[in-house]
């Protein structure tokens, strides 16, 4: 019976923790090159009962955004800085917002800088009852703020006429394979499986 038990335990675990490890705000590309144009894709879900009504994110430096797309019951604000870069964005609900079993996504497009490194995308998420969670914690935390790496421009890359560094890797929209983000998932689905056949054989074995 113990052994049973502790069979229930291990499924609601391997079930439960991949939902946790997904459920807080990120922007994608996981990795894009130096000097490169991308779409950049914050992928926001909500994690509570109280819709999210604002999203804020702060742009890092070693990337500059110019454009944003417009997204339907959402509007978007900007802050400069006095060079009249854009250091911040808040897209702020017109409607409902995204309610306890849904997420959105919000996309801009910018070139990262030549000699960038990584990019460290703190954000503040807000709710309706006015509660605000800040992802602005270091990697492991419970509240990390989102990175992109930055790797080098392949030695000799060509730049087209608008000064783009030429990738093998991502769409004609600047999105990358986003394969590696369903890793987790299927290995969480494979020790799901492997879990409930021992579970099944357990109770054979008490009969």
């Amino acid at each position: 019976m113990k052994k049973a038990f502790a069979l229930l335990l291990a499924l609601v675990l391997v079930f439960a923790l991949p939902a946790a490890a997904f459920a807080h705000v990120t922007v994608q590309p996981a990795e894009v090159t130096a000097g490169s144009y991308q779409v950049f894709t914050v992928r926001v879900p909500s994690e509570k009962e109280s819709a999210t009504v604002k999203v804020e994110v702060k742009i890092p430096e070693g990337v500059t955004i110019s454009r944003f797309e417009p997204k339907p019951d959402w509007k978007y604000e900007l802050q400069k800085d006095s060079s009249g870069k854009i250091v911040s964005v808040v897209w702020t609900a017109t409607g409902q917002g995204l309610g306890a079993t849904e997420f959105g996504e919000f996309r801009m497009n910018g070139k990262v800088d030549a000699e960038a490194k990584e990019l460290v995308w703190k954000a503040y998420q807000t709710y309706q009852d006015g509660s605000v969670v800040e992802w602005v914690g270091a990697d492991g935390s419970k509240t990390p703020a989102s990175v992109t790496t930055v790797k080098p421009a392949p030695a000799g890359a060509g730049t087209d006429s608008h000064g783009h560094v030429n990738e093998s890797s991502g769409d004609a929209h600047g999105h990358e394979d986003s394969g590696n983000d369903t890793l987790p998932l299927t290995l969480s689905i494979a020790a799901l499986a492997l879990s409930a056949v021992s579970l099944l054989m357990a109770l054979r074995r008490k009969k």
